[in-house]
């Protein structure tokens, strides 16, 4: 049965992902839906919650407001809690209840925002889409509304890093390890979407001169970027030791000649034998580092939301374990999260790499640090 998870686990959800992404800024995040959802998030799917404050809400929808469409209750408790609070921002997302009963966020945001003076999002997710889709859409939302339109790019040698979030990459020092690697090859860090930079950073991103999209999370606000001041981006995570300089050679091209890339998409994955099952950048930067450093071509099976382009010829969306099965038949080699296992055929060599987006933090003292990381 299509979209049904017998044996596998299911991947944070889209309104995770919006918590997720906004989680740094210093805004508001309202999660409208039953109460319950918000514990998931923060005991599963949020590393830094018992470190880091922030303001992650559940709008504790009853079974009365969901069959009377009392719109006003939840606004009402909204704008109570942003008068108190002051945030930044306020966001509102949604989950399966909300969408059945045709909630308007837009509607809920504005008033909200009309109730209160404070700058309101309504994000339109609804629980049955992955993390790279609602955290992509927080991200996209955050550009369009807080970039400064008069942000000039005065050094071509300065980047954002978009996508940088703990689903992907953890807590582990990745994010640290990335702006190393760029400032030690001369390049100017002008904000992180969104690890380890605030509102006011974002802001200033229009001063970059191009955008390096870590995962696919940060391809709809390097998109929005590139509308508003026509920034172009490269799509790729600098792993391994002999990758990372094609990454920093192709952030070159693309700031001389404006033209956007996706570098991993050209490695052979022509009877590739090793398969690596994750999101598309972070996963296909793998596969990439990893033919690198050992010749050996990957193959990518990609099971959450990706754009054809950052897919390699060879790569294959497989979003259901039932497409997952047939797909890894005859593999020799397997890399993916421990909670595949169970999946894989038996003859196969299986590399475990825990997912924070997948198993959660069953494995996150396990998930490496792979950038800049030796890979064999």
């Amino acid at each position: 049965m299509k979209q049904t998870a017998r044996i596998i686990s299911t991947y944070t959800s889209d309104a995770s992902g919006v918590a997720s992404a906004l989680f740094e800024l210093g805004g508001m995040t309202v999660i409208h839906d039953a109460s319950g959802c918000n514990s998931t998030y923060n005991t599963h799917d949020e590393p830094r919650w018992y470190d880091t404050d922030s303001l992650v809400f559940v709008s504790a929808m009853t079974e009365m407001d969901a069959i009377m469409g009392d719109d006003e209750k939840v606004i009402g408790d909204i704008a109570d809690a942003a008068q108190q609070l002051q945030p930044r921002f306020v966001a509102v997302c949604g989950t399966p209840i909300p969408m059945l009963v045709g909630t308007d966020f837009t509607a809920v945001a504005a008033a909200v925002e009309a109730r209160t003076g404070i700058p309101a999002m309504g994000l339109a997710t609804n629980g049955m889409h992955t993390y790279i889709s609602g955290a992509g859409m927080a991200l996209a939302a955050v550009a369009r509304r807080f970039a400064d339109r008069s942000a000039v790019c005065t050094n071509r040698r300065s980047v954002n890093l978009l996508g940088l979030t703990p689903l992907d990459f953890s807590v582990n020092g990745s994010d640290a390890a990335m702006r190393r690697l760029l400032t030690r090859a001369g390049w100017e860090i002008v904000s992180c979407w969104a690890m380890g930079s605030g509102l006011d950073e974002l802001c200033r991103a229009g001063q970059a001169a191009v955008n390096l999209v870590v995962s696919s999370a940060g391809l709809p606000a390097a998109r929005e970027l590139q509308t508003l001041f026509g920034t172009p981006y490269v799509c790729a995570a600098p792993f391994g030791t002999a990758f990372p300089q094609t990454v920093l050679q192709t952030l070159e091209e693309a700031a001389d000649t404006g033209v956007c890339s996706v570098p991993y998409t050209a490695r052979p994955t022509a009877g590739a034998q090793t398969v690596l099952i994750g999101e598309s950048v972070t996963s296909g930067s793998l596969a990439a580092a990893i033919t690198a450093e050992t010749g050996l071509p990957v193959r990518v099976l990609c099971p959450t939301e990706a754009q054809p382009a950052l897919l390699a010829p060879g790569d294959c969306m497989a979003e259901d374990e039932d497409d997952l099965i047939p797909l890894l038949a005859g593999a020799q080699r397997i890399i993916a999260d421990p909670m595949y296992r169970p999946i894989c055929p038996a003859g196969s060599a299986f590399f475990p790499l825990p997912s924070e987006a997948f198993s959660g933090r069953i494995y996150r003292r396990s998930i490496p640090n792979l950038v800049g990381t030796p890979l064999v």
